[in-house]
């Protein structure tokens, strides 16, 4: 009987990646907080999610059967953030605080699928009788 990987851990893999990117990008925004007319950016993961999820429920032609289906595919993911603060005349829209909350709720997601994922591969691994109980 053959594991579906898929089936097994859901889209956890394809969020960890755009957990992964949008870590990135709010980085870029703390990093340029001080930037003059730098404007903050961010991830929509639900609408990225969706297209991971259209993706995984797609047939794509792979090159090799055991290869994972992955789209990195960003462009209308990213987008601009709206502003609420007042202008401070440098142009600079990135609000620090915001960033700084929005970047430690992305890494407390990011760790809740990392600590799903191991309780999936630890279930299978006592499943095929690799794991000690």
């Amino acid at each position: 009987m053959a594991i579906s990987f898929d089936k097994a851990f859901g889209l956890h893999p394809e969020g960890m990646l755009l957990r992964e990117k949008r870590s990135a990008i709010l980085a870029d925004n703390i990093a340029n907080a001080d930037t003059p007319g730098f404007k903050a950016k961010d991830l929509d993961f639900q609408t990225a999610l969706a297209n991971a999820r259209s993706h995984q429920s797609a047939s794509v032609s792979r090159t090799h059967e055991k290869h994972f289906v992955i789209s990195s595919d960003m462009r209308h993911e990213v987008k601009f953030r709206n502003v609420e603060q007042t202008d401070t005349g440098d142009g600079n829209s990135v609000d620090i605080h915001r960033e700084r909350n929005a970047f430690s709720q992305n890494s407390m997601e990011y760790q809740a699928s990392l600590n799903f994922l191991n309780g999936k591969i630890s279930g299978l691994k006592k499943a095929l009788g690799g794991g000690q109980s």
